[in-house]
C-alpha cells in the first residue's frame, strides 16, 4: 500500500518467511554454526532456544539450505504428538515403511525396527540422518524420554542419529529439569538465541529496506530507530510488526520520514492492550488509541488509490515496471510528455531523485544484458581474471587449469546466495537469465564486481557496466556463481584441493594462526580443531576439513591481497 510512496518496489516488513530478507546477525551466524557442528558431532542432541520472533525457523530454513547431500533430513514441524504418533511421523519422514505386527494395533516396535534397519542401512552407505523437530517446547516428557531412546540406536563407532530440537525458552528448562538428566547428559551443543542488539536493530531494517528496492535515505531517522529498538527489544518479528504499522502513518500523513513520533504511535497501537502499564498508553483514552489506526488505514486507501491514479498505474504494474528491464534512462523521457500535476513534496522529491540515479547509470538493464554474448562465458572468464590482473589468451571454455598454473583457483557453486556472496567479498562470475517478456530463457554472464547494502555493479564486455539494486539483481541470478581465489602453487593442487605435503601444512598453520590468534600448529589433531573453530566462526559446516571455501575464507581473515566485492576492486 505504501511501497510506492517510500520508492519501494515491494512492502519490507511482511513478517512471512521470505528467504530474499534473510539477515544474519553475528549471533543468527553462530547459532547456524552450532546446528552445523551437531551434523559431524557423532550424535546426540543439539538444543536452539530463543523467544518468540527472535529468527529460530529463519535459523533452521537456512540450516536446512545448507545440509549437505549425504544427509537424510525428517522434520518435524508439529509435534504436539504421542510417541506412536511422533515414530510415525519419523518414519515417514525418512521414507521408512512400517505396518503393524498385528492388524489394527502397530506398536512402538513396529516403527522403531525398520527404523533402526534404515539408520543402519544409511551408515553403511556412508549417509548421515539428522531430525529435526520444530517448535519442541510442545512435546511431552514421555515423547522426550523416548527420542533419548531413539540416541541408542548405534554402532560400536557412532549413534545412528543426530537430533536437533528448536523451541521457545521452555524447552530449556525441561531439559533442566532432574527427571531429564539422561537426555541432558546426551546434548552436545546447544545455544541461546538472543534478541538483536541497537546496532543489529539499524542494519535489520537497512537490510529489509534495501532489499525492498529502496535506493537512497532511509525514511527513518536515527531517534526513530532507537526508539523501534526500545519498543521491540531488537525482536525480529515485532521490528517488523513496528516499522509496517508505522510507515503506513507515515504514509497516511504524507510524511516522507518516520519520525519518533510516529514510532510511539504505532507502538502504542501494535503492542498495548488497554490496561497496559505504558505510561503513554494510560493517557490515552481507548477511543484515540483505536482512531488513529482507522483513521489512518481509511486515509492511506484513499491516499493509495490516489497515488496510483496520479501515476497511472495498478500497484502490480507499478512493481513489475520496477523490476522490469527499462527500454530508456528515465532522464530521457522529455518533460513536456508528462501532464502537469501537483503532488506532495515527498513524492516529488522521491521522482527527482529517481531521475538523477537513472540520469547516471551508464546504460539501461536491457542495453546491458543485450550487450553480452548469450550462453558464452568466455568473455565474462576474461573480464573476472583481469580484476586479478591476469590476462587469458586462450580459447578453452575451462580456462581453470590455465589459471592454477597462475596461482588462481576456481570456485563454483549453483545453488550460492546472497549471504555467500558477502562472506566470500570477492568479485563473482553470475549467470543471469533476463525474465523480461520476449526474451525466453536467454542465459548471459556477467562479473558482479561490487555488493554494498542496496546495490549490486556488473561489469560485462568491452566495458560496459551495471548499476542496479540488489532486488532486482534476485530477479536475473539463481544462485550460479564462479569465483577464483589465490593460494601458492606448491600448497594447492590444480584442482583447487589442499596439498598434503609438509609445506602446505606448514602454510595451512600460518594462515590459521593469522586469522585466529590462540591457533596452535603442534599436532594435526590441534590443527585439525582449529579448522573447526574457524569454520564455526564463518558460519561453515565444522568438519576440520581444508577445504576450498574455508581456504577462500581463510584468506579473507588472513589478510591476503585479493580483489574485494565490498570495495568493488
Amino acid at each position: 500500500m505504501y511501497a510506492s510512496f517510500f520508492g519501494l518496489q515491494q512492502q519490507p516488513f511482511s513478517i512471512a518467511p521470505d528467504p530474499r530478507y534473510l539477515f544474519m546477525s553475528e549471533r543468527h551466524r553462530e547459532a547456524l554454526a552450532h546446528l552445523l557442528y551437531g551434523l559431524d558431532a557423532g550424535g546426540g542432541f543439539v538444543l536452539l532456544t530463543g523467544e518468540i520472533g527472535t529468527g529460530k525457523t529463519t535459523v533452521c530454513r537456512c540450516f536446512l539450505e545448507q545440509i549437505p547431500a549425504h544427509c537424510n533430513v525428517a522434520y518435524i514441524f508439529n509435534p504436539k504428538l504421542t510417541v506412536q504418533e511422533l515414530l510415525r511421523s519419523i518414519c515417514d519422514e525418512f521414507g521408512v515403511a512400517h505396518a503393524p505386527t498385528v492388524p489394527g494395533a502397530e506398536t512402538v516396535k513396529d516403527c522403531i525396527d525398520p527404523l533402526n534397519a534404515f539408520l543402519l542401512e544409511s551408515y553403511a552407505n556412508f549417509r548421515h540422518n539428522v531430525l529435526v523437530i520444530d517448535e519442541a517446547q510442545n512435546l511431552e516428557r514421555d515423547v522426550l524420554e523416548q527420542l533419548r531412546l531413539l540416541t541408542n540406536l548405534e554402532t560400536s563407532e557412532r549413534k545412528l542419529l543426530q537430533i536437533i530440537l528448536i523451541g521457545q525458552p521452555e524447552l530449556r528448562t525441561m531439559v533442566a529439569t532432574p527427571s531429564m538428566e539422561q537426555l541432558a547428559q546426551r546434548v552436545i551443543a546447544r545455544y541461546h538465541l538472543d534478541a538483536l542488539t541497537p546496532e543489529e536493530t539499524r542494519q535489520y531494517v537497512a537490510h529489509r529496506l534495501s532489499v525492498a528496492g529502496l535506493q537512497g535515505a532511509s525514511p527513518f531517522g536515527d531517534k526513530a530507530l532507537e526508539r523501534v529498538h526500545a519498543l521491540t527489544g531488537g525482536v525480529p518479528r515485532r521490528i517488523n510488526l513496528l516499522c509496517d504499522r508505522a510507515m503506513l502513518g507515515a504514509y497516511a500523513a504524507g510524511s516522507s520520514q518516520v519520525t519518533e513520533a510516529i514510532v510511539r504511535q504505532a507502538g502504542r497501537e501494535v503492542f498495548y492492550a488497554p490496561g497496559a502499564s505504558d505510561p503513554s498508553a494510560q493517557t490515552t483514552s481507548a477511543a484515540r488509541r483505536w482512531a488513529w489506526p482507522v483513521g489512518a488505514l481509511a486515509l492511506a486507501v484513499l491516499a493509495g488509490g490516489a497515488g496510483w491514479a496520479l501515476r497511472g498505474a495498478a500497484p502490480n504494474e507499478e512493481h513489475s515496471k520496477a523490476i522490469r528491464p527499462a527500454v530508456a534512462p528515465a532522464a530521457a523521457v522529455p518533460a513536456a510528455a508528462a501532464p502537469q500535476r501537483a503532488e506532495p513534496a515527498s513524492v516529488a522529491s522521491a521522482a527527482s531523485a529517481n531521475a538523477d540515479i537513472a540520469a547516471s547509470t551508464p546504460m539501461t538493464m536491457a542495453a546491458f544484458l543485450d550487450a553480452q554474448p548469450t550462453d558464452d562465458a568466455l568473455a565474462a572468464w576474461k573480464v573476472l581474471a583481469a580484476g586479478w590482473n591476469v590476462q587469458l589468451t586462450g580459447a578453452s571454455a575451462d580456462p581453470c587449469p590455465a589459471l592454477a598454473r597462475e596461482g588462481l583457483h576456481c570456485y563454483r557453486s549453483r545453488k550460492a546466495g546472497l549471504a555467500l556472496l558477502r562472506s566470500l567479498d570477492r568479485p563473482v562470475m553470475l549467470s543471469l537469465v533476463p525474465s523480461a517478456a520476449g526474451e525466453g530463457q536467454r542465459k548471459v554472464t556477467a562479473v558482479l564486481r561490487q555488493l554494498t547494502d542496496d546495490k549490486a555493479v556488473l561489469e560485462g564486455v568491452n566495458g560496459t557496466r551495471l548499476e542496479i539494486p540488489v532486488a532486482a539483481l534476485a530477479t536475473l541470478w539463481h544462485g550460479e556463481i564462479t569465483t577464483l581465489w589465490r593460494a601458492p602453487k606448491t600448497v594447492v593442487s590444480t584442482n583447487g584441493e589442499l596439498m598434503s605435503g609438509a609445506a602446505a601444512q606448514t602454510w595451512l598453520d600460518e594462515q590459521l594462526t593469522k586469522a585466529l590468534p590462540t591457533a596452535t600448529d603442534a599436532k594435526p589433531g590441534t590443527r585439525r580443531a582449529s579448522i573447526r573453530q574457524f569454520q564455526i566462526s564463518q558460519g561453515l559446516t565444522p568438519d576440520g576439513q581444508a577445504g576450498p571455501l574455508t581456504l577462500m575464507l581463510l584468506n579473507r581473515a588472513a589478510g591476503v591481497n585479493e580483489p574485494s566485492l565490498s570495495a568493488g576492486g
